[in-house]
């Protein structure tokens, strides 16, 4: 389409739209003049149009076409194998899931056959009484059945209709239903003389037999009386199990529970479409002893929307909060709402351990842990896994951390040291397998938790070297496996060490910032060596929980926290942004339930098992038994006198003994071949280091006494070319000794 200006004689004003020039690298190529396109756009509202049909407007003339829509309606070329895969996606079981799993499948047959056991023991036992109840009710039967006998064969069933035709006074209708009448009269009465005789011969049949046979026909007649004398509003058999009054989840229950939440956007989609607002992608079914739902939500709602006003999805389902477990499946999309409503309260659920039972256990397959909403055992790993665990008071953390000690007990090969902070005793019944232990709240106890950290960093850079020696056949990724932790004589066991109440270490004034640094250290670098942390805290903020502790930590559990800053601390950043929310738990009442990430593909909630006391003294027991028949028993578990590591020197001191005044700064690589030189066995590992390992290695010592590193020019002592290098001010030492004393003496 070509287009020229309405003056023809200005040869200089044409602006032909399109030319075409072959010699263009696109064959045929389109040369558009934006200025000529700009000046002929038609206006977005027609009534700003000056002119109509091909008038020329202020904006400059207007172009004639056809308007071209970028989204062109009608149906579109699918990818069939995207199609094939999205389905595939969404293929529904053909085994059930309970089957798939031995022990729910052995639980649910367990459950079914206890459950008719039950129902016929029940009914079995009370024959007698409905013996007694078909007897009693037998006189009455009899009256019916002759009653109704007569009423039958005389047809009084009809009288009222004859009778009304007597008050209207129609003979012929009267005459028409006596005839009618007579008919079934002859009829009945023969039908009914040849049964009473055919009862008769019966009767007398009967009396000449047996006393057995006797008593059964008796037992029948009375049986078949007794049921046409029975009330309408007293059943014959008592139920053996009460029915539920749980209702059925339905979809239009599930709809009305989501409308009443007062989510701005499913109102809104509901308003405009109420058949597909709410999209149900899978029937709604029976998942374990509860109801599942699988829903998209309207387009901009989120689960974590849904998810904040849990309690008031319950109370438009009726339904206890226990049992409302609204979860989302973000690999297929943020909108995708996995709506589990149980039948029991998951708050009045008792969980009970499996290592109540068991002999032994292998930390290797991880600890029995708890059970989910729905039932489902859930396992923690522990074998390359560290764990946090935060809480309120009162919320079930101790007792989270009783179930990993009694499981890591229980496994001879594994070393424990239990570091109870709160001074309570929750541990002690474990004292007697551990290589180191502590119980209290002072400041010997702290320390004593602290130099267990020290220690701990030290068997890290131990196993590290160990470790790296061992063959490729015995070890091809470079990590422990069974087979090494049961070779005893290699040192590289799994150590599971437990600190409750972390914050209490953490946040001392003395030892806090070192064990901070040496958790921090051991956590990174100590899980594929066999070392575990379990960390438990009532005080999550970042005073009390290091923020490098808590951001490589790899599994979680959040118990009952107060608000958002506590609960992302647990969890991690953006936890409560995602809808994994911990602060949903009621008080007291959810005690041992909580939000558990890292252990499972997807966080879920999960009651722990209940060990009190005395059940895990037992398991104590048990374990000691098994470690001393094994020979595992070592440290505090034999009274024998713990390792000390610090305060055996003082770094700081040793700093100032080896750089004298007249070095103003000094290369921190320096200063570790001069601390080796002055301490071999504290100080020998630290010049064994290569490159800046070794500047690292005392930049991380200084660092809980603020002692910041700087470029420092220098030559090597052995002499060469002068060079910048990582060091330190000898006066920032100074300051830091004079600081410490004067605290000290305050």
């Amino acid at each position: 389409m070509t287009h020229q200006q309405d003056n023809p004689n200005h040869e200089d004003d044409k602006a032909p739209d399109r030319t075409t020039d072959p010699d263009q690298n696109g064959r045929d190529a389109e040369i558009v003049h934006l200025d000529a396109a700009r000046s002929g756009r038609q206006p977005r509202n027609p009534a700003d149009r000056s002119e109509q049909d091909g008038s020329t407007s202020a904006a400059g003339p207007v172009l004639e076409g056809a308007v071209v829509r970028v989204d062109q309606p009608g149906p579109t070329a699918a990818d069939w194998r995207a199609a094939l895969e999205a389905k595939a996606r969404s293929r529904q079981p053909i085994v059930p899931l309970w089957l798939r799993s031995r022990a729910e499948a052995t639980e649910t047959i367990k459950w079914v056959g206890l459950h008719y056991l039950h129902v016929v023991g029940y009914q079995v036992c009370r024959v007698p009484l409905y013996g007694g109840r078909l007897t009693a009710r037998a006189p009455r039967g009899f009256l019916r059945l002759v009653g109704g006998v007569i009423k039958w064969t005389f047809d009084l069933e009809g009288e009222p209709v004859r009778l009304a035709a007597v008050q209207k006074a129609d003979p012929e209708a009267y005459l028409k239903l006596s005839r009618q009448r007579d008919s079934r009269v002859r009829l009945r009465t023969l039908i009914s003389i040849t049964a009473l005789v055919t009862l008769l011969i019966a009767g007398v049949i009967v009396a000449d037999q047996t006393d057995p046979v006797q008593w059964m026909a008796l037992a029948v007649a009375i049986a078949t009386l007794g049921i046409l004398g029975k009330p309408a509003d007293r059943p014959l058999i008592n139920r053996a199990v009460v029915p539920s009054t749980v209702e059925k989840l339905t979809s239009d229950i599930v709809v009305r529970s989501l409308t009443v939440l007062g989510i701005a956007g499913i109102n809104q989609a509901i308003a405009k479409n109420p058949k597909d607002a709410i999209r149900f992608v899978a029937p709604i079914t029976r998942d374990g002893p509860g109801w599942r739902a699988d829903i998209d939500l309207p387009y901009g709602v989120t689960v974590a929307d849904v998810m904040d006003k849990r309690d008031r999805m319950a109370s438009a389902l009726r339904r206890p909060l226990g049992c409302i477990w609204p979860e989302g499946d973000s690999t297929i999309h943020e909108g995708r709402l996995i709506l589990w409503v149980g039948d029991k309260d998951l708050s009045k659920t008792v969980i009970k351990s499996p290592l109540l039972k068991t002999s032994s256990h292998d930390v290797f397959k991880g600890i029995p842990f708890g059970c989910d909403p729905r039932g489902r055992a859930i396992v923690v790993p522990l074998i390359e896994q560290n764990i946090l665990i935060g809480s309120q008071p009162g919320q079930g953390k101790t007792a989270s951390v009783r179930v990993l000690a009694s499981g890591a007990a229980l496994d001879p090969s594994a070393e424990l040291w239990i570091h109870e902070l709160k001074g309570t005793g929750d541990l002690d019944p474990h004292e007697q397998n551990c290589h180191r232990y502590v119980s209290g709240i002072e400041d010997e106890a702290i320390c004593y938790a602290a130099d267990s950290l020290a220690l701990l960093r030290k068997e890290v850079m131990r196993r590290a070297t160990a470790l790296k020696a061992l063959p490729p056949d015995l070890c091809p990724d470079k990590k422990v496996t069974r087979q090494i932790a049961d070779k005893r004589s290699l040192g590289l066991h799994p150590l599971v060490a437990i600190f409750d109440e972390c914050q209490n270490l953490f946040a001392h004034a003395e030892y806090g910032d070192k064990a901070g640094d040496d958790a921090e250290f051991i956590i990174k670098l100590g899980r594929a060596l066999g070392v575990i942390l379990v960390l438990a805290t009532q005080r999550p903020d970042k005073d009390s929980l290091p923020t490098g502790i808590s951001a490589n930590v790899t599994i979680r559990f959040c118990l009952r926290v107060a608000g958002q800053l506590e609960n992302d601390m647990i969890l991690g950043t953006s936890a409560y942004k995602n809808g994994i929310r911990a602060t949903v738990f009621q008080p007291k009442m959810d005690a041992g339930i909580g939000y558990l990430l890292g252990a499972t593909p997807m966080p879920k909630v999960v009651r722990t098992a209940y060990l009190d006391t005395p059940a895990t003294q037992r398991i104590a027991d048990r374990a000691r038994a098994l470690r001393a028949s094994t020979g595992a028993l070592s440290g505090h578990a034999l009274g024998e006198t713990p390792e000390q590591h610090a305060p055996t020197f003082d770094l700081l001191a040793d700093v100032l003994a080896v750089v004298p005044p007249s070095e103003t700064k000094v290369w921190n690589e320096a200063i570790v071949d001069r601390l080796a030189e002055l301490r071999p066995d504290v100080y020998g590992a630290w010049a064994r280091l290569e490159g800046g390992a070794k500047t690292a290695q005392l930049t991380t010592a200084l660092k809980p006494y603020a002692i910041k590193t700087m470029q420092v020019w220098g030559t090597p002592e052995g002499g060469g070319k002068g060079a910048n290098r990582i060091g330190i001010a000898r006066d920032d030492i100074v300051t830091a000794v004079t600081q410490r004393d004067r605290g000290r003496a305050s």
